[in-house]
């Protein structure tokens, strides 16, 4: 995800995010009700147009892009952090997101319990090739490209310019992907489909105890680094107190760690399915394809469930929804803490963007998501898929690490400077 604003003492480098939040200024009134206009003509669209769980997954979408601006809470930095100085803070806000997440899904999933009574289903992927690959390029990518797939879409919510830069570039590596989607999945060896909970003979309940027992052993390892190479901790942004904190200035990890968790579980109830993002994006750039006479239906992405997809309205795709809301979320953050504004672009930057952008496209159609449908999503369905994905994104991390000077953007040398 894109650069978070907490800094540690004595840092010497920012990013445009960063440099950001340095004050609270006062809320940009215009844009807010500019964007409460637009949230509420496109709710009065999809009332009228759509089934009523399209309305409420806009407000999901809306909550969640809220929650990941006011927390800056980061996959991409995380790993960033973690690989380079060590320190693991926000990958132990990781684990806890997912431990709750896996509590809250485990009864879901075991008892199918759902709004609409449509019947629920987790995030369960093979493990091959395919997703080996499609995770490190994700990993890769998202370090040059400035933010995963979530924080692309809350990044250009909060006016990143560069990265309305990586999200097309994201729609055209996702479109590419989907184009070559039968090779990866089906030409290339793979394992089946494997699930703590239903592949194992644990069942949910030990499925639960053994995906609390990893995150707890996660967080520990994390420690260790973390005192073994003298991470520094991170500072605090300014913020507000009391309840005016809900709308300015900083929330704790913590705490957007378990609402994104929650938020996903209500996700989960109302569409069958948990959170995801760049399936929508393989969509738009397909109907896109299409409109220029490409036979993108013939693809085999395309094939099956998905094919209703390519035929219908983008407004009757529920990740198209949420990822709509995720930006308007996030939009309303930036505006209520008077911190939108369009920040500079040159030629490394936009260059970096372009590459990131297509690897984390075409990476998360051969890995089955991205850190939100394939990490978040996986590890909550107990998916070992979800396990796999992060650590090749990871290893794409380090790897990035020496890629991001050939574009101008900062790696960590020192325990007293990282972004």
């Amino acid at each position: 995800m894109a650069t978070t604003a907490r800094v540690p003492s004595g840092s010497t480098k920012t990013d445009p995010v960063e440099q950001q939040v340095k004050q609270l200024n006062a809320p940009q009134t215009p844009l807010i009700i500019g964007a409460l206009i637009v949230g509420a003509i496109l709710m009065i669209y999809l009332m009228t147009t759509q089934h009523i769980s399209q309305s409420l997954l806009l407000v999901l979408g809306l909550l969640l892009g809220y929650t990941l601006f006011h927390a800056r809470f980061g996959f991409t930095s995380a790993f960033r952090r973690f690989a380079s100085v060590g320190n693991g803070q926000a990958l132990r806000a990781h684990m806890l997101m997912l431990a709750v997440a896996v509590t809250l899904f485990a009864p879901i999933l075991a008892f199918g319990y759902s709004f609409f009574g449509t019947g629920v289903s987790g995030y369960v992927s093979p493990v091959g090739i395919s997703l080996l690959v499609g995770a490190f390029m994700f990993g890769v990518g998202m370090q040059l490209g400035g933010g995963c797939a979530s924080g692309t879409l809350y990044a250009v919510g909060g006016g990143r310019s560069v990265m309305l830069v990586t999200l097309l570039f994201f729609i055209i590596g996702s479109t590419i992907g989907a184009a070559h989607f039968s090779f990866w999945t089906q030409d290339l060896p793979s394992f089946e489909p494997i699930s703590l909970a239903t592949s194992t003979g644990l069942g949910y309940g030990g499925a639960w105890i053994v995906s609390i027992a990893l995150f707890g052993l996660i967080a520990w390892i994390t420690l260790v680094v973390e005192r073994k190479k003298k991470a520094p901790k991170m500072a605090a942004l300014p913020t507000t107190s009391g309840w005016k904190r809900i709308f300015r200035g900083s929330w704790p990890l913590f705490a957007a760690a378990i609402a994104l968790a929650v938020l996903n579980a209500l996700t989960l109830m109302t569409r069958g399915a948990p959170w995801g993002i760049t399936s929508a994006f393989a969509l738009w750039g397909s109907k896109v394809a299409q409109f220029f006479g490409v036979d993108v239906a013939s693809w085999g992405f395309w094939q099956g469930a998905n094919a209703q997809m390519l035929e219908a309205s983008i407004f009757a795709d529920s990740t198209t929804v949420l990822n709509f809301g995720v930006i308007l979320g996030a939009f309303l953050a930036s505006a209520a803490g008077g911190l939108f504004k369009f920040t500079n672009m040159n030629i490394k930057n936009v260059a970096a963007a372009i590459i990131g952008g297509l690897l984390m496209g075409y990476g998360a159609r051969l890995a089955f998501g991205c850190n939100i449908g394939a990490y978040f999503g996986g590890i909550a369905s107990f998916s070992i898929h979800g396990y796999a994905w992060g650590i090749l994104a990871l290893a794409g991390t380090f790897v990035a690490l020496y890629l991001r000077p050939l574009f101008g953007l900062s790696v960590p040398k020192s325990k007293d400077s990282f972004c």
